[in-house]
């Protein structure tokens, strides 16, 4: 039997099939399919299968990624979203938290988004509950149920209801959502409770919001998905991909879809994790270069780092998220020369349809593809040679901005190249330097189809070696899908300070959340043996507006008790901002994470070969353009390659799924699981 991982990217739609029996894994791509991605989807699945001569039937399950919920909300194309909140608190999404984007001057030029929820279809319940979850009002049953028939009335697709202090006694809502579904079961009703129940009634009610705008397209994605499925009696077992990384249900999906934010992103993340560890390289950076973007992230010790909150383009959402920085640096991106004459790459993107020039798809902007195209980065064709590539089309495209800086047009192309790179390392700068840690600790590992020709040049500015180059990097992402457990999480909003928390009453509340976890990890018919459940307090500084989310054990608070929270809390603060203080500190958030493992096949390691590499050569007489001129750049195909081999820059490695460059002064050798790891120095 057969597993299938499908990440679905702006340009192209990535699959990867792995057998259960043997570990061993296949890729492939095909173009995306941006107006219905269920086409692409399902294309990619048949394709992989048409390829390997294997029957549908024989696929056991399919892990996907899906950006719908993201596109959704980035596009203006969620549902028409009703609001209840307490009464005198309708505008809550409009006042916000005052914040704007950087730079510091960005309140000049900003313009703020519309909220999800209008103002128009917002209404205030009669009602209030402190901050204990004590009753102050009770509900106003009869009003409640004429605002919800007039929001109704007015053409509402999905409702929100979130109230204040809800976090502490939810029957309010959960009488709210009775009365709604009694009006009209078709309408989807989501609660803050449900999604969110923590304090901060802002961030709270925004991602219920969220869930509620993004709900609708993604139950009619996943129904079009189970259709195409049953049409081809494919009987597999569908996951969707969390932000976190790990494995939901489809009913999970299609009721809480506010945690598929970043879906794609973190596949590689959690690829890059697993092939770090593999290679003795547990602090890794990784960055994964698509068509459109460049997602970069950080993983420490063999941990990725978990995000409480993340955006969705300007919106802040409290939703757990693998950290991921995205900037606008792909592939696709398009080089531009504006009146200041300086030249400037991205963000806007060629995306897959028309595409860079050389895709000879009707493109004419000179893009990142483009350029290394032209420097002979690129061979002629892609995919396997499925890809044809317009040489000519390129260079038409870069003479362009090369006739604007009044430079040839290598040096053009050159000045692409180099720009992206400078892009990413700003990037990579976020998630490791401003976050307390030393990029020349790290390995770099790239994935994406455009990584592996960016990664030498990268992991030069940032320091960062090896650079790590697994197998199947061009489709990593799904990769990593393969590797991802089954999870969930509970949380709730418990403010003590430590110096006046007990240490049972801490225990007890745990043992409440771990409850949870494990009636849900039976819903998921998850074995006990795979059943793991977490524990995560968020702590602060007394009163201090953000918190740093510490793992602990009960064991821990049985044995050493809530000191250890102050400790680890001090720590952590001085290793992100550089400093510690000696004030008052204060638990905020308790919460407990599920995770159904999912044993997932190793992948077989290959029969060692000799260090001379020669004999992976397929083209003796390439060239491509370095530091001002054309030097001598075999063409390897990596399927040749083999244990212990050894490549001295510059050197071109060609496959299926992306293209590596071995910038010259650079060594490239394969590993026993054939990753290739880029070292300084140009010796065997």
């Amino acid at each position: 039997m057969y597993r299938v991982a499908v990440d679905v990217g702006g340009t192209f739609t990535d699959v990867v099939l792995q057998n259960e029996s043997t570990g061993n894994i296949i890729g492939t791509k095909t173009p995306s399919t941006p107006s219905d991605q269920s086409i692409g989807l399902m294309k990619g699945i048949q394709k992989i299968c048409e390829e390997n001569d294997i029957q549908l039937s024989q696929i056991q399950s399919i892990m996907h990624g899906t950006t719908v919920a993201t596109n959704a909300v980035l596009e203006g194309k969620g549902a028409k979203v009703g609001l209840i909140t307490t009464e005198g608190f309708e505008q809550i999404l409009h006042v916000a938290r005052s914040w704007t984007p950087a730079p510091i001057s960005a309140w000049m030029g900003f313009i703020k988004p519309d909220p999800l929820a209008d103002l128009i279809y917002t209404r205030g319940a009669k009602e209030r509950i402190d901050a204990k979850g004590e009753v102050l009002t009770e509900l106003d049953e009869e009003q409640v149920r004429s605002e919800i028939k007039a929001l109704y009335e007015e053409g509402i697709e999905s409702l929100t209801v979130s109230l204040l202090n809800s976090y502490a006694n939810p029957t309010h809502e959960q009488r709210i959502r009775e009365i709604a579904e009694e009006i009209d079961p078709n309408i989807l009703v989501s609660i803050s409770y449900d999604i969110l129940p923590e304090f901060r009634e802002y961030e709270r009610t925004l991602t219920t919001v969220m869930n509620s705008y993004v709900r609708p397209p993604m139950q009619r994605y996943l129904t079009n998905i189970q259709n195409k499925l049953e049409d081809l009696n494919l009987n597999s077992r569908l996951s969707i991909v969390r932000s976190d990384g790990g494995l939901m249900s489809i009913p999970a999906a299609a009721s809480l879809p506010v945690h598929t934010m970043l879906s794609g992103p973190s596949g590689g993340v959690t690829a890059a994790a697993m092939i770090g560890s593999q290679t003795g390289n547990r602090n890794v950076i990784s960055f994964d270069m698509g068509g459109t973007s460049t997602d970069v992230s950080l993983t420490y010790d063999g941990t990725p780092r978990v995000s409480r909150e993340t955006k969705v383009g300007v919106f802040p959402v409290k939703s757990p998220s693998l950290e991921v920085e995205s900037i606008g640096a792909g592939g696709g991106s398009i080089a531009h020369v504006p009146p200041t004459g300086a030249l400037r790459v991205g963000p806007q993107s060629a995306g897959s349809e028309p595409g860079p020039a050389s895709y000879g798809s009707g493109g004419e902007d000179p893009t990142v593809t483009d350029a290394n195209v032209v420097l002979g980065y690129l061979p002629p064709s892609l995919v396997g040679g499925e890809m044809k590539l317009d040489v000519e089309a390129a260079e038409k495209a870069v003479q362009r901005v090369a006739e604007k800086l009044d430079t040839d047009i290598y040096h053009a192309a050159q000045g692409i190249y180099d720009i992206v790179n400078e892009n990413m390392y700003g990037a990579t700068r976020v998630v490791s330097v401003e976050r307390g840690y030393d990029p020349r600790e790290f390995s770099l590992l790239a994935l994406g189809g455009a990584g592996p020709l960016h990664a030498n040049a990268l992991g030069k500015l940032t320091g960062s070696f090896p650079v790590i180059l697994p197998p199947t990097p061009g489709v990593l992402s799904a990769l990593g899908f393969l590797q991802s457990d089954i999870r969930n999480e509970y949380s709730r909003t418990y403010i003590h300070k430590l110096s006046q928390l007990d240490r049972e009453s801490l225990i007890a509340a745990l043992n409440d959340l771990y409850l949870d976890c494990h009636s849900w990890l039976e819903q998921e018919k998850v074995e006990e043996d795979q059943r793991l459940i977490r524990f995560e307090v968020d702590v602060r500084y007394f009163r201090q507006g953000h918190e740093i989310p510490i793992k602990v054990t009960k064991e821990e608070l049985d044995n050493i008790g809530v000191s250890i929270l102050a400790e680890r809390f001090s720590s952590i603060h001085e290793q992100i901002y550089g400093f510690k203080m000696d004030v008052e500190v204060e638990l905020v958030n308790i919460r407990a994470i599920a995770i159904g493992k999912v044993v997932s096949p190793s992948i077989p390691m290959v029969e060692e070969g000799e260090v001379d590499a020669s004999g992976a050569i397929i083209d003796h007489e390439h060239k491509a353009f370095f530091n001002g001129e054309f030097k001598s750049t075999p063409i390897y195909e990596r399927n040749l390659l083999k244990p212990n081999n050894k490549i001295i820059g510059p050197a071109i490695i060609s496959q299926k799924d992306t293209t590596t460059l071995v910038l010259p002064g650079f060594t490239a050798a394969i590993d026993k699981n054939l990753n290739i790891l880029i070292e300084e120095g140009a010796s065997l």
